[in-house]
């Protein structure tokens, strides 16, 4: 053994293996102070100072979650005027349509005849009783305990009432491979 590791050996021996008394690494060292420093800073701000606590800090989230949800910028959901006048507008329903084949398709299928979700050109409605503003209040809502997302603050307002629009549209299309009927009959035209 080398002069230079007898010199380090320390007197701890276990089944005949001596200890070597090296100093850690700097790199090693400086990251500990650092994690102390951190702890230090991190304790003082939330436990001395002023920092939030835990029960604010949850608050202060929802209500950012909250405010990022979109409305109808006139408040008052669904706006019935606004609804008539998109159903009445054919290029308003042709953007449904563009919007209904990128969101919708994959549960409703290509013709709204129904897939995973229900069909939606029959009488029949599982989630609301088939008028327009119901239409437009599960888009916007969803219903989450049968998979389908609310699309309110994804869509853009003009958006959603072309897609309810759409949807109403297709009352009475009977496409080919329609779903059996679900839900109540509804007899409004």
């Amino acid at each position: 053994m080398s002069e230079d590791k007898k010199e380090k050996l320390t007197d701890h021996n276990y089944d005949g293996i001596q200890e070597l008394d090296n100093s850690l690494p700097r790199w090693w060292l400086g990251l500990l102070i650092l994690t102390i420093v951190f702890a230090i800073v991190y304790f003082s701000y939330y436990e001395l100072f002023d920092g939030p606590s835990i029960k604010e800090e949850y608050a202060n989230e929802v209500a950012e979650i909250n405010s990022q949800k979109t409305t109808p910028s006139n408040g008052v959901f669904p706006d019935l005027k606004k609804l008539n006048s998109f159903q009445k507008d054919s290029q308003k329903i042709v953007t449904g349509k563009a919007v209904f084949q990128v969101r919708c398709i994959s549960c409703h299928g290509v013709n709204a005849q129904g897939v995973i979700g229900p069909n939606l050109t029959d009488d029949y409605w599982i989630h609301g009783d088939g008028k327009v503003e119901s239409i437009a209040k599960v888009v916007h809502d969803g219903v989450l305990d049968k998979g389908m997302p609310p699309w309110g603050a994804i869509l853009s307002e003009d958006e959603l009432y072309s897609v309810t629009a759409y949807v109403r549209s297709l009352r009475g299309s009977n496409p080919s491979g329609a779903k059996a009927p679900q839900g109540e009959h509804v007899d409004e035209k």
